[in-house]
């Protein structure tokens, strides 16, 4: 079973029986507040999104040094207990008759404190649309799932701006956001009826009248040209994220009256966490009853999270029931931290519990495992103690981390998401991963292939990285017994130049690596140094050709558009071919006779192999060649010479292509779909939605502009020779 998002509206959320069930649990009446809860200081009380600003300016504030806050806060946490109930029913019934398990997006627009039910249901879901592609927003939603053990953390991705204007390459980041956020379960939105419908025109029926993304179907051109290569890549991505145990380094208290589901904003703002690569999540003192919620070798949740300590910050909320549980965990060994002093107190009707509460954050700040230390020092203070995350960062960009353990496999798991511009540095992993065996699971193509640079110590396992912007690297660590002979290198590098542009197992026990011009030193001679010690010296810079970009494109436009009855619209599209020659590479919007156009992209030229400077050296040609695309708009699917290259990372878009090359002339294949949006923009007031124009010129939205689409960068051709790596 499944419920979508909670769309409703009312005065103020409410049920017949909710004045008995507060009486019963704060054990006052509620009734001479109501004026407070309908239009009090904290409102809404109704929907948090559609009624943000309801129900207007009127306001009943009480002459209380909160303004009445603290009634609004008992009046939502008996929300919260009702709302758990309703969700509880639903699994129950749901387990029980249909023998199904139940998935709902909890607690969207309601008002209250989101973390509280979570855990209840079995997969809880979240959203791009509302979250806004927010990491934090992410973990203020998987920490509490994640503590209850759910195995599955749902998304439903890709609802944003206007339609048919949704590329791939924003699909990634938002999945890259949501992945590290916690997400281990994509649903893309959305997919729609594509036949003929009432007083509806070409493209056909469209949810949300235009203004909302996204409409999968073969009505797309990527449909045919690159979705498969997505999807796969989401279904790598997933299937990584669902083995084994999610381990978190830290986690962060967080107490709300109200999640702020609009706008989701950061709860923890110092980067020194993500700085060093720590990872981290937030509960709620309502998570704290949960069964894994308990302490054994100084961590919390050891069969869970595993969390290694518990921050709280200054701006937080204190509860009664938080700060015991918090003395209870510190005693038990759980470092605690309060960053930037004392936390605030979460007001409630009850008078009394604030001086109490303030009482026993004194008490605990004195106790052992507690430490008080100021903003922004929390990744220091961690360090000293002796604490690593599980994957540390070392990076001139920025990178979000996940990492799971697998017991039952003995794998553990690294996912690294570049969000920021191309960075390098390297990662660091301690414990048990550091005497396992790294490999690179290649997401879009499925291949499983090993590291052959890193450094080993007696505390951690250091591995280079360099990513591209929006890139996701994956990281397995195997348990040598797992592999075969043939599978574990017999030597590894410690250093490795830049210009050794990749490498492959020779199943003898050695390698090969593959050395390029590129990036070479004039002055100096390069080499490899081995974790035997031994260094093997890279080919002289005569004996490699330069690389060299690929030029005058031919391209064949093919125009995908509306069929002549413009009321035909189960018509995947009307197509029809131009040709363009191209000396160098552009958008679509800049050439002539295709700004407004929408379609596939045959972009085909030639180049000679091997290269004809090849012939004044002394070493014969090289051994191979890898193409770089440099940039890919949306999606790309290449042949050479009649070969289809397996599916390319969008994000860095490379592959070795030597099995495909042959002497003399070679021909490259590249075929680029666009979004539609550009040609439905063009016809967009002819259009009809139901007999209606569409919602995106009458809602008073922004109509986006014309977009980039096609090719718009040369691709590059890297020559490079093979350079055996043994320790013979």
């Amino acid at each position: 079973g499944w419920e979508d998002s909670i769309e409703v509206t009312s005065n103020m959320s409410w049920t017949p029986a909710l004045p008995e069930r507060f009486q019963q649990k704060l054990g006052y009446t509620l009734k001479r507040y109501l004026p407070v809860l309908s239009f009090g200081i904290l409102w809404p009380d109704n929907n948090v999104n559609i009624q943000r600003y309801q129900p207007g300016g009127i306001q009943s504030i009480l002459d209380t040094p909160d303004g009445g806050a603290a009634y609004i806060n008992d009046y939502r946490g008996v929300l919260e207990d009702c709302y758990k109930e309703y969700l509880q029913t639903f699994t129950d019934w749901l387990h029980k008759e249909l023998h199904l398990q139940y998935s709902a997006q909890v607690s969207y627009n309601l008002p209250m404190d989101m973390e509280a039910n979570v855990p209840v249901v079995d997969a809880p879901e979240c959203e791009s649309l509302q979250f806004g592609d927010s990491v934090d927003a992410y973990r203020q939603f998987s920490g509490p799932a994640l503590l209850a053990g759910k195995r599955v953390i749902s998304n439903e991705m890709g609802a944003t701006s206007a339609a048919y204007d949704y590329p791939f390459s924003r699909l990634l980041f938002s999945v890259g956001r949501a992945v590290t956020g916690g997400v281990n379960q994509i649903v893309l939105h959305g997919q729609s009826y594509t036949g003929n419908y009432y007083q509806t025109t070409w493209p056909g029926y469209t949810a949300f009248s235009y203004t909302t993304s996204e409409l999968y179907s073969n009505k797309q051109p990527s449909w045919d040209h690159g979705m498969s290569d997505v999807l796969g890549f989401l279904s790598r991505i997933q299937n990584t994220q669902r083995h084994g145990i999610s381990r978190i380094d830290v986690a962060i208290y967080n107490k709300v009256s109200v999640t702020d589901s609009v706008s989701f904003p950061p709860i923890y703002r110092s980067n020194d966490l993500i700085n060093a690569g720590w990872s981290w999540t937030y509960i709620s003192p309502n998570n704290f009853e949960l069964p894994k919620a308990t302490i054994r070798d100084h961590t919390l949740a050891p069969d869970g999270p595993r969390f290694k300590a518990m921050v709280v910050t200054t701006d937080s909320n204190m509860t009664l029931a938080g700060v015991r549980k918090m003395q209870e965990y510190a005693t038990r060994g759980l470092p605690v931290f309060f960053s930037g002093g004392f936390p605030g107190i979460y007001a409630s009707g009850d008078d009394s519990e604030a001086d109490t509460i303030r009482a026993e954050l004194t008490a605990l700040s004195a106790s052992a495992n507690v430490h008080m230390v100021s903003e922004g020092n929390v990744a220091d203070k961690l360090t000293s103690l002796g604490i690593s995350p599980n994957i540390g960062t070392h990076t001139n960009g920025k990178w979000l981390t996940t990492y799971r353990e697998d017991p039952s496999s003995g794998i553990d798991y690294g996912l690294i998401f570049c969000d920021s511009d191309t960075s390098s540095g390297y990662i660091t992993v301690t414990g048990p991963a550091k005497q396992k065996v790294p490999y690179y699971l290649n997401a879009w193509t499925g291949e499983k292939t090993p590291i052959f640079t890193y450094n080993v110590s007696e505390s951690e396992l250091t591995v280079p990285v360099s990513l591209k912007g929006n890139q996701t690297l994956i990281i397995a660590f195997y348990p040598p017994h797992m592999l075969s002979e043939s599978e574990v290198p017999k030597m590894h590098a410690l250093e490795t130049p830049g210009s050794v542009i990749g490498a492959t197992s020779d199943r003898r026990g050695g390698w090969v690596a593959h050395v390029a011009r590129q990036r070479r030193s004039e002055s100096q001679p390069e080499r490899i140094r081995l974790s035997s010690g031994k260094y093997i010296d890279l080919p002289q810079l005569q004996q490699i050709a330069n690389s060299f970009n690929l030029s005058e494109w031919h391209l064949t436009a093919e125009h995908w558009e509306a069929p002549t009855d413009l009321y035909e619209a189960r018509t995947t599209a009307r197509k029809y071919n131009t040709t363009h020659k191209l000396p160098s590479l552009m958008s679509w919007s800049e050439i002539p006779g295709l700004m407004n156009s929408s379609g596939l992209g045959y972009y085909s030229t030639t180049f000679e192999w091997p290269p004809a400077e090849y012939t004044s050296f002394d070493y014969g040609p090289p051994d191979g060649a890898y193409i770089i695309f440099p940039s890919i708009l949306h999606a790309i699917q290449v042949t050479i010479n009649g070969h289809r290259v397996p599916p390319l990372d969008y994000t860095d878009a490379r592959a070795d292509i030597t099995p495909y090359l042959q002497a003399g002339r070679n021909e490259v294949l590249a075929i680029v779909p666009t979004t539609m949006w550009n040609y439905i923009r063009s016809i967009l007031p002819d259009i009809r939605d139901q007999g209606r124009v569409p919602g995106l010129l009458t809602e008073g939205l922004p109509i986006p502009e014309v977009s980039e689409n096609g090719l718009i960068a040369e691709p590059t051709v890297i020559p490079y020779v093979n350079l055996s790596v043994t320790d013979t």
